[in-house]
């Protein structure tokens, strides 16, 4: 597994899961969250409001609490819809494109290394263009939601 942030602005950095690791809210808080929200700054200053999606991890009591105390602004568990990828420009958009690519290589990974490496490759080289448009419509699938 595979984490990372977006913005309009550009992109943070890949982060691989622990091979085997349960990403629960203690794993999450441990060695994700602080990579992400610092991700945000180095993209953003501290200007920016963290959008998680609805995964168990994120919505627990640890990982609201900690963001809390080390975000400046983040949308919490309660203000969030639960399991809604299509409103999380990572997932609508972003991992697509990735994939788009990883299946156009001629030469695919043998081993975990090598696909770690050439997902890096893909993500550096992934234009700005590509998280831009989904972020741009991204008030419109909000607007979408409400009824």
């Amino acid at each position: 597994m595979v984490s990372a942030g977006v913005s309009y602005e550009g992109k943070g950095r890949l982060h691989f899961i622990d091979e085997k690791a349960k990403v629960n809210a203690k794993y999450y808080v441990e060695n994700l969250l602080p990579k992400l929200v610092d991700d945000c700054h180095t993209v953003l200053g501290n200007q920016f409001i963290l959008q998680q999606n609805g995964a168990p991890a994120h919505g627990a009591k640890l990982p609201q609490d900690w963001l809390t105390s080390h975000c400046p602004d983040f949308i919490d568990k309660d203000s969030w819809p639960p399991n809604s990828p299509d409103l999380i420009p990572l997932d609508y958009a972003v991992w697509g494109a990735m994939l788009e690519t990883y299946n156009k290589l001629t030469t695919k990974p043998k081993n975990i290394p090598e696909l770690k490496n050439t997902l890096q490759i893909i993500w550096n080289d992934l234009p700005l263009e590509t998280i831009q448009k989904p972020v741009v419509g991204f008030r419109k699938r909000l607007q979408a939601c409400i009824i």
